[in-house]
């Protein structure tokens, strides 16, 4: 297997300013590696708030978070601001991978990148359905191809 190579800011189609905080440090004068998983849940959830996509008490249709994944290449410590880039490499019928690159403050390359992907289903059976239509236009527009 090949080591992964960091990504740069132009390889992304939406962002998200995060303020690291105090207690995101660990004892190695770093952020503590499940932080970064946080950001990935804000920048991916904020995005579906801003598209009204996603409502917390009414939607019919939940995305449920089936597989995680982040690489490391460069610390990212308080009082570092975090540039949260995010997209889309895989539109499923019921699923969508989310990319997403963290940047600490104006660095054009990834100091982390992962991904998660949902898998979208009825809020009530938990069975998966179909992406609506006007759902995966919105996931379009932020896709590029893997």
């Amino acid at each position: 297997m090949s080591k992964p190579v960091p990504h740069n800011r132009d390889d992304y189609r939406y962002f998200r300013d995060i303020t690291t905080r105090w207690m995101d440090n660990d004892v190695y004068a770093h952020v503590n590696n499940v932080v970064y998983y946080s950001w990935f849940d804000t920048v991916v959830n904020g995005w579906l708030l801003e598209q009204n996509l996603l409502d917390f008490v009414q939607s019919p249709t939940v995305g449920l978070v089936v597989e995680t994944h982040c690489g490391y290449f460069s610390s990212i410590a308080f009082p570092d601001i975090v540039r949260a880039g995010l997209r889309i490499t895989h539109l499923g019928t019921s699923s969508v991978r989310y990319e997403v690159g963290l940047f600490a403050n104006d660095n054009t390359e990834a100091s982390a990148q992962g991904h998660f992907i949902h898998v979208y289903v009825d809020r009530v059976t938990r069975r998966p359905v179909p992406l609506p239509a006007d759902f995966r236009r919105a996931l379009e527009t932020i896709e590029v191809a893997p």
